[in-house]
């Protein structure tokens, strides 16, 4: 699962390093990385044990906590990776805020049955959900395509503030 307000760059791809750890350890897995605290109201937060090197088992999750309430600063940052046993517990999962059925719900109750992983990807995140963080990573892909990148390099230099 791909979440569209998350841009995530990485070598490897942010994919590619979880579906190696999927290869793994053959269960669901979760693209996590730490946030401040006082931003955990805006993620679904997990809190976890240590596994090895950049994965953790995951002991609950839960959604936008206060954050005095929030039991780490791990953050689910848009990039799933699941076991289809999930689509029981989505079609059990009462509606959310707005209305909305919660993948968090759905993922708290895949707990019970299943062991759910996170993955400390090595990568930069790019919030496209929010107008600046848009606008970041169109300037980083900008500069760097190859078509176009020197070209663009030229204008944001000459560009008067």
């Amino acid at each position: 699962v791909l979440l569209a307000d998350d841009l995530l760059d990485g070598t490897p791809p942010i994919m590619k390093q979880m579906t190696d750890a999927f290869e793994t350890h053959q269960c669901s897995i979760l693209g996590v990385q730490d946030v401040p605290r006082a931003e955990t109201r805006s993620y679904g937060i997990v809190a976890t044990q240590p596994l090895s090197g950049r994965l953790e088992r995951v002991q609950g999750i839960v959604e936008k906590p206060r954050p005095e309430d929030a039991p780490s600063t791990l953050a689910v940052v848009g990039r799933y990776i699941l076991t289809p046993r999930i689509f029981h517990y989505l079609e059990n999962v009462q509606p959310g805020s707005g209305g909305e059925i919660q993948l968090t719900d759905g993922i708290a109750a895949l707990l019970a049955e299943q062991q759910v992983l996170a993955y400390r990807y090595d990568g930069v995140r790019y919030d496209c959900g929010s107008k600046l963080g848009y606008l970041q990573a169109m300037t980083e892909f900008g500069l760097r395509h190859p078509e176009v990148g020197s070209e663009f390099a030229r204008y944001l230099a000459r560009r008067q503030p």
